[in-house]
């Protein structure tokens, strides 16, 4: 039981950082002279390299509000998921922490579809691979978490 919790446990720190590298990286998308994130769009030139804060269009702020959501969310889950560890009795479920990963998985994955239905002809970066990764991994926790069963 002891590897089980430590695995749960490793995979939900694993999608956090996942989820703070993607918010916070500076690849969502990329081109040959910059790159563009969900705070600045990034120029270089032979000789120096530009920032700019990201356009102020509605839905580059929703795509932040919801990648901020998302990293809140899935920390608020793994703290609850400690507190109930030692505080739930025995033979009961993880259900708060897994309804707070499960809305972590849906806001992940709001803000990465709009961010693709908004920039059609983007080649993608890094992050925003990312953030597709943590999706169903944060699912897949979401649903561990409604099986698991606390045991002494």
């Amino acid at each position: 039981m002891l590897l089980i919790l430590c695995g749960v446990l490793i995979l939900h720190v694993v999608i956090l950082i996942l989820l703070i590298v993607s918010t916070a990286a500076s690849a969502w998308s990329v081109t040959g002279k910059g790159s563009t994130d969900l705070w600045y769009t990034c120029v270089s030139n032979d000789d120096s390299h530009h920032c700019k804060p990201a356009s102020s269009e509605d839905w580059i702020q929703a795509v932040q509000a919801l990648m901020i959501l998302s990293v809140l969310f899935c920390f608020c889950s793994l703290v609850a998921f400690l507190y109930q560890l030692f505080r739930l009795m025995k033979g009961g479920r993880f259900f708060f922490t897994s309804i707070f990963q499960i809305l972590a998985s849906v806001f992940v994955m709001c803000g990465a579809i709009i961010y693709t239905v908004m920039s059609p002809n983007a080649q993608f970066g890094y992050a925003y691979v990312l953030a597709w990764v943590a999706f169903p991994l944060c699912l897949a926790s979401a649903l561990i978490y409604i099986v698991l069963r606390k045991k002494e």
